[in-house]
């Protein structure tokens, strides 16, 4: 098989709206073959919020999108989709969020990857990366997120920790009842001392330079032509 080339970019919400649509397509697509509907994060009301950053996976050419995450900037009109899905189970996550957004806090949220590319990292490795990366250009000094259970390792590798603090020791029950959700948090954005050691030092490298083009080999050795294009413009 050839080598999949796909540009990873970054851009604030209300920027790109063309781009936006593309990736609630992809992401309900995703939600439906899981028969999930009751998603916070997947409402539309992030395209016209410039406190919400879009990082979208997609072909050379734009015409497919392999997947996207976003990363929500608290303190603004809106708030975190965290705060949203479990302050029925713990009121407390509002104070939390408020507390960190004193210091600059985010969420790592809206996390998906196409089936057409599953098992290539685009979820997994990728987009966790260029999220964590972009931090530095928003000024934050910890993230949130909301973690479905196969994710958690992988959120571990680039700094995530369980934010016990947070409903049962971290976890909840969420978007349904049989579904458990892990809350975590990097708590040091800027050094990263909880990220393994080799994903720190690429995440570091995406920082110094958000403009790379690489070949990279994913988790089950299939090689990615990647182009990453992590400057945010209008910043």
């Amino acid at each position: 098989m050839s080598d999949i080339k796909i540009v990873i970019k970054a851009f604030r919400a209300p920027d790109d709206k063309l781009s936006c649509h593309k990736f609630v397509d992809g992401h309900m697509k995703v939600l439906k073959i899981y028969g999930i509907t009751m998603i916070t994060s997947a409402n539309v009301e992030w395209f016209e919020d410039p406190d919400t950053y879009v990082i979208l996976v997609e072909s050379e050419d734009g015409e497919k999108v392999y997947g996207g995450a976003r990363v929500q900037v608290a303190g603004g009109r809106y708030q975190l989709p965290i705060e949203k899905a479990v302050k029925d189970m713990d009121t407390s996550v509002h104070d939390a969020v408020k507390d960190y957004a004193t210091r600059g806090t985010a969420e790592f949220c809206g996390l998906w990857n196409s089936r057409e590319v599953a098992g290539l990292g685009i979820g997994s490795m990728y987009l966790g990366r260029a999220a964590v990366a972009i931090t530095e250009q928003l000024r934050l000094t910890t993230m949130f997120g909301l973690c479905a259970p196969a994710t958690v390792k992988n959120s571990a590798r680039v700094g995530f920790e369980i934010a016990t603090f947070l409903g049962n020791n971290g976890t909840f029950y969420y978007p349904k009842e049989d579904l458990i959700a892990t809350a975590v948090i990097i708590n040091d954005t800027e050094n990263l001392p909880t990220a393994e050691t080799e994903e720190r030092e690429i995440i570091f490298d995406l920082r110094k330079q958000p403009f790379q083009h690489k070949y990279e080999t994913g988790p089950k050795g299939r090689t990615l032509d990647v182009v990453y294009d992590l400057k945010i413009p209008n910043l």
